[in-house]
């Protein structure tokens, strides 16, 4: 019997890993901070007047919105940190 093989896997879990994890401590400290300051009654009085959300509901859309805000920050600093293609070998430096 084979076992599967986790090892062609590991890099990208490693990778979406270190995106979701961050961003989700991150988010976690600014619902803190914008929840301590606002109240998710009052926003959707100003915001959405005509809709019912609980307050429960206004934590949970808030953060999930923080969330998906600091994860693409997270993925666009991946994606800025990957390292250039490397150039063909037949390819001259004009350099040098």
């Amino acid at each position: 019997m084979n076992t599967p093989s986790f090892g062609h896997r590991l890099p990208r879990l490693q990778h979406w890993g270190s995106i979701l994890w961050p961003s989700f401590i991150a988010a976690g400290l600014a619902c803190l901070v914008f929840f301590a300051c606002v109240d998710p009654l009052q926003l959707r009085a100003i915001s959405f007047p005509s809709h019912a959300i609980s307050r429960e509901a206004g934590y949970t859309i808030g953060f999930f919105m923080f969330w998906g805000i600091t994860a693409l920050s997270s993925a666009i600093t991946g994606y800025l940190l990957r390292p250039p293609p490397r150039p063909a070998e037949d390819d001259q430096c004009p350099l040098g």
